[in-house]
C-alpha cells in the first residue's frame, strides 16, 4: 500500500461535518488524532507532528504522523502525512516520538510498533519495540528510515512496551529518554545516551522508590532557570477524591540529582486536572520560550466524542508557555493568542449572554487580562460559570474548584475536583467544542471537549472586572 496516496483518498472521500469543527485548535484532517509529536522550530518554522490514523475516527487503520506548520502559531497548513508505517520496524503503526532540530539537519526519532503473528498478549510477548530515526533538511521530505534501538537494547526485566523516545542535547552529549514497563509491572523511564545521534548506549534509569503506576508513557527531561522536570504520563494510578480521576495520568516530577544519568523523582504534579489532557510534549522556541501542545483527549475513557459520527475525532491543546516559579510549573497561552481578540463582548455580572461558538474570558478583581500581574491580585472568591448552559466550573471561595457537566453536553463527562488555596484570575478558551481554562496565571488549568447546542456564558460572583472578546 502507498500510504500517501491512501492517506490523500481517505481525506478527500471522507465526509467531515463542520458541527463541533474547532476554529483554533489543531484537528485531523479526517479520522483520528492523538499524541502530539515531533514538536520543534526548524529553519523559522513551527512544526507540529501528530498520531494520526486518516482511515477510521474510531482509530481504527494504519497509524502514521500527520504534520502541521506555522509561521506564527496562529495560521497552520496542514502539509499531509509525513511519516507511514511502510517498512518491517514499524509495519503496525509509526508510533509517537520527537523532534531534535539543529542548523542544517531535523532529526525525527519515533517508535516503530511491530506485533507478531501468534498467541501474544503483546505486553509481555509478541511485539516489537523499534526506536527509528527520520533526517529531513527542510523539514518536509524524509531520508531514508534508521533502526536505532530494538527490544534486545533494553534492559531484560522490560517488557516489550518501551516507547516514546525524546532526544536533546546537553553539551556534547546527546540523550535519549524512552517510557518504559517491567515485567513487575512498574513504570520507569529509560535513560540512553550518544555522541553522534544514532549509536546509543544505555545509562541509567528514573523511577520512584514505590510503584507509581505500571507504565509510564511520553517521557520528556528539560530544565527551566536551571531546576530539572520530568514530565511523565503515568497509567495505573489509583484515583483520589482530588487527583488522578482520569482513567490515565499526564504530570511532571520535580528531580533530584545531578543530571540524567543520576536523577531522582520527588514531587509529582498534574498538567491538567480537566476529562481531556494527556501525553504533552514540549520544545523550545527561537525566542526561548518553552512550548508545550498536549492531545486534549485520552486513551481508554469512558465518555465518548459525537465528532466520531462526523468522520473526525480529537484535537490538540492551544500552544502554552511553560514557565517556573519555585519549584511549580505555570502554564499560560502563547502571546501570541491574543492577536485574536476580535470584538468584545458585554460580561455583566449575573445576566446570561450570548456569546459567539469561540472566544476569551479572563476574570480577575483588576486588569484580568494581565496574568503576571493578576498573580498579586485579590481573591475572588466564591465563583460560578454556567458555560453554555451545561458545563460548570466553580470555587467555594475556600479550598474546592470543580469542574462539572450538568446536562448531556460533555457525552458521559461528569465531574473532576481539584484544590486550590485560593483563586484571584481565570482566562479560559471556549473554541467550539473545547474549553481551556487556566487559573491563577497558569498554575492549574482544567481541560475538557464539550458538545453545546448554544453558546452562552453566566458569571455569579461578587464585584469582579469581566472580559470577553470573539476569537
Amino acid at each position: 500500500m502507498n500510504y500517501f496516496e491512501e492517506t490523500k483518498r481517505l481525506e478527500t472521500n471522507t465526509a467531515i461535518d463542520g458541527v463541533y469543527r474547532t476554529k483554533h485548535h489543531l484537528m485531523p484532517p479526517a479520522g483520528w488524532m492523538n499524541d502530539p509529536n515531533g514538536l520543534c522550530q526548524y529553519r523559522g518554522i513551527y512544526h507540529v507532528f501528530f498520531q494520526y490514523t486518516p482511515g477510521a475516527a474510531s482509530g481504527d487503520g494504519f497509524r502514521g504522523w500527520g504534520h502541521y506548520t506555522s509561521e506564527d502559531l496562529l495560521h497552520f497548513k496542514y502539509e499531509g502525512l509525513a511519516v507511514a508505517p511502510d517498512t518491517a520496524y514499524d509495519r503496525d503503526g509509526a508510533y509517537s516520538g520527537s523532534a531534535l532540530a539543529e542548523e542544517n539537519k531535523m532529526y525525527l526519532y519515533y517508535t516503530g510498533n511491530v506485533k507478531e503473528t501468534g498467541d501474544y498478549d503483546y505486553i509481555y510477548s509478541g511485539r516489537g519495540a523499534n526506536v527509528i530515526l527520520l533526517e529531513s533538511e527542510d523539514g518536509f521530505r524524509m531520508g531514508s528510515k534508521k533502526l536505532l534501538l530494538a527490544n534486545p537494547d533494553y534492559p531484560k526485566d522490560y517488557s516489550c512496551h518501551v516507547r516514546d523516545p525524546k532526544v536533546w542535547k546537553e553539551g556534547d552529549v546527546y540523550y535519549m529518554v524512552l517510557g518504559g514497563r517491567t515485567i513487575q509491572d512498574q513504570g520507569r523511564v529509560l535513560v540512553y545516551g550518544s555522541g553522534n545521534r544514532t549509536d546509543w548506549r544505555f545509562l541509567s534509569e528514573i523511577t520512584t522508590k514505590t510503584p507509581f503506576g505500571y507504565m509510564w508513557e511520553c517521557p520528556d527531561l528539560f530544565s527551566l532557570d536551571g531546576k530539572p522536570f520530568l514530565s511523565v504520563s503515568p497509567q495505573g494510578v489509583e484515583a483520589e477524591p482530588y487527583r488522578f480521576q482520569n482513567v490515565y495520568q499526564s504530570g511532571y516530577f520535580t528531580l533530584k540529582g545531578n543530571g540524567p544519568e543520576d536523577y531522582r523523582p520527588d514531587t509529582f504534579t498534574e498538567w491538567d486536572m480537566g476529562f481531556d489532557f494527556y501525553a504533552p510534549q514540549t520544545f523550545v522556541d527561537s525566542k526561548g520560550r518553552r512550548i508545550l501542545y498536549g492531545w486534549a483527549g485520552i486513551p481508554d475513557a469512558e465518555y465518548t466524542n459525537r465528532t466520531i459520527e462526523q468522520g473526525w475525532q480529537h484535537c490538540l491543546t492551544l500552544p502554552r508557555v511553560i514557565t517556573q516559579k519555585e519549584g511549580r510549573l505555570y502554564q499560560n497561552p502563547v502571546e501570541e493568542l491574543k492577536k485574536l481578540r476580535g470584538v468584545p463582548l458585554q460580561a455583566e455580572t449575573g445576566k446570561r449572554i450570548k456569546t459567539a461558538g469561540s472566544y476569551e474570558l479572563c476574570i480577575s478583581k483588576n486588569k484580568p487580562d494581565m496574568e503576571e500581574q493578576a498573580a498579586d491580585s485579590s481573591s475572588i472568591g466564591p465563583i460560578k460559570l454556567t458555560i453554555c448552559d451545561g458545563l460548570v466550573f466553580s470555587y467555594d471561595g475556600k479550598r474546592e474548584a470543580l469542574l462539572q457537566f450538568t446536562t448531556g453536553i460533555g457525552d458521559g463527562r461528569t465531574i473532576r475536583r481539584a484544590l486550590l488555596s485560593g483563586l484571584h484570575h481565570i482566562r479560559m478558551y471556549l473554541d467550539v467544542s473545547v474549553a481551556e481554562i487556566f487559573l491563577n496565571g497558569g498554575e492549574m488549568v482544567f481541560t475538557t471537549r464539550l458538545y453545546p447546542e448554544n453558546y452562552t456564558i453566566t458569571i455569579e460572583a461578587q464585584q469582579t472586572v469581566n472580559r470577553i472578546w470573539e476569537l
